[in-house]
């Protein structure tokens, strides 16, 4: 089924994702201006039909959800297969990175995961089938479409899936707020597995045993932790300023 994702700017966010994930741009009926200029012009270039909708038709749609009047129909999503994404990232990039969630249960981190993953340039994120939040609709909402940039993969076993990141090169990197390394001063070279841990218990021990390393985030300040969609941007933020990757 296709997924409508709300907001000006998450369609314009969107569109650039190409028209096998994008397959209609909606603009709500008179709207006009420099905003409305935007959508059309990107929907042109990206070859994307526009369909010009009522009020009533986009409320009806979108029912209590703040729209401004424009939206994109988005392809069903879909989980990728681990062995496809392992190894088709490294083909694509020299040293790509893959986020690895260890059971993280709230909606809401999740999304904030796959937003900032997009936004790094993650190749693709690897989930847990049992016990932890999946890739709900309100999670792609919330992701306001940045699912639409990388794969995510859902694995029975992660302890396993680890394993086989390993045998295809990756160095499984863990983000632990004991351990003795800082991320700032770590050497973040070659294709890695960043594993972020659950938003109680952190890495689960299966999970901590398949790392190469752990690392941490040093405090600056008297809070000692962060929220793991926080703690997450940061790192990638760290990974991206050591291996030199320039902005597109």
């Amino acid at each position: 089924m296709p997924i409508l994702i709300p907001g000006f700017h998450a369609t314009v966010q969107c569109i650039p994702a190409g028209k096998e994930m994008v397959k209609e741009v909606w603009i709500a009926r008179g709207r006009k201006g420099k905003r409305a200029a935007l959508v059309q012009e990107l929907a042109q270039v990206h070859r994307i039909p526009v369909a010009y909708k009522t009020r009533a038709e986009l409320e009806r749609a979108l029912p209590g959800i703040s729209h401004q009047g424009f939206a994109v129909v988005a392809a069903d999503f879909r989980y990728c297969d681990l062995q496809d994404l392992a190894p088709r990232a490294r083909e694509r990039h020299e040293e790509p990175v893959i986020l690895v969630a260890d059971h993280i249960t709230d909606e809401g981190n999740l999304a904030s995961i796959i937003r900032t993953s997009a936004f790094f340039g993650v190749k693709g994120i690897v989930i847990p089938k049992d016990r932890s939040a999946t890739v709900s609709p309100l999670v792609l909402k919330r992701a306001v479409g940045c699912h639409l940039y990388l794969s995510i993969s859902r694995v029975v076993n992660l302890p396993r899936a680890l394993d086989f990141l390993d045998a295809n090169g990756y160095w499984i990197i863990g983000a632990a707020g004991e351990a003795p390394k800082s991320i700032y001063e770590y050497d973040w070279a070659g294709p890695i597995a960043l594993v972020v841990g659950n938003e109680e218990k952190g890495l689960g021990q299966e999970v901590r045993r398949r790392c190469h390393d752990l690392v941490r985030i040093p405090p600056c300040g008297k809070v000692e932790s962060l929220n793991v969609g926080v703690a997450t941007g940061v790192i990638l933020a760290a990974i991206a300023k050591a291996k030199g990757l320039r902005p597109r």
